[in-house]
């Protein structure tokens, strides 16, 4: 078959690491690219819920090989989002809710703009335009993106939305304002304003209401829950990363590399 040695150790471990593992597990892996199994075989070892999770973000975000990366050595499963604040539930029928909460994260991780400074929101925006591959990777699968400083005229007046896209899942227009500072009540009756022009201008018959989603550096729970409280259009809010702390990079680069040492000792006593 042309299988090296190396190879078939492999195999060997997959099949005693996986053998006798929950259903739900042995199909998540089994649907992964051969090195990313390998990659969490040896990152998580009997940790189930970890390769779990990571197992289906990949297939569910569609992440390639650096982006897994970047989740693992950040421990993203250790500090996995919650529900995003949003009044899903009270604006939309229970099915596109329970979607909408699966579609949005809580948080997001731009991470890969190389953002090492505060920034303003238009720079921000701006980044993730030139990386909106990347961006909707982080999204998840099903967007499509439609502009930036989207045009809304209406009554005389232009409004203009940060970044529109299209949902296919959701078959909706998504609206997404972005914010450099903290949540403020106010940001969710300007989405919601959003939203109202989205749907009499621009949704079609057929396509569901627009969902807005505001993204901002910092947000309250209660405040955000008591914003939306009486919002008649649906919106998320979400926080988002753009760099890791100094210290904690170090620690990242210094496991890394203690891991590869490892790897190749065990690499040299298998050959």
């Amino acid at each position: 078959m042309g299988v090296s040695p190396r190879n078939l150790w492999d195999m060997k471990k997959f099949y005693e690491r996986f053998k006798e593992s929950d259903e739900k597990l042995r199909h998540a892996v089994a649907v992964l690219p051969w090195w990313n199994t390998l990659k969490l075989m040896s990152k998580f070892g009997d940790n189930d819920e970890a390769i779990m999770y990571y197992a289906q973000e990949t297939v569910r975000k569609g992440w390639n090989r650096d982006f897994l990366l970047n989740a693992i050595k950040m421990k993203v499963h250790e500090n996995q989002p919650v529900a995003i604040d949003n009044n899903f539930e009270k604006t939309l029928p229970a099915t596109q809710a329970a979607y909408a909460n699966e579609v949005f994260s809580s948080s997001y991780n731009l991470g890969f703009l190389g953002v090492t400074e505060p920034i303003a929101e238009l720079e921000l925006e701006r980044r993730l335009v030139e990386k909106v591959k990347l961006f909707l990777l982080e999204l998840g699968k099903g967007f499509t993106f439609i502009g930036n400083q989207h045009i809304l005229e209406y009554n005389g007046k232009e409004s203009k939305v940060d970044l529109l896209f299209f949902h296919r899942g959701l078959h909706c227009l998504v609206a997404m304002d972005l914010k450099i500072g903290e949540f403020r009540p106010e940001y969710a009756g300007k989405m919601n304003y959003y939203l109202s022009l989205l749907d009499r201008l621009e949704r079609r018959e057929d396509e569901n209401r627009s969902i807005g989603i505001i993204l901002c550096a910092e947000k309250d729970h209660l405040e955000v829950e008591l914003a939306l409280e009486d919002m008649g259009k649906p919106i998320g809010v979400a926080d988002y990363q753009l760099i890791i702390p100094k210290e904690e990079l170090k620690k990242v680069i210094s496991d890394e590399m203690e891991s590869y040492e490892k790897d190749k000792q065990l690499e040299q006593e298998e050959e």
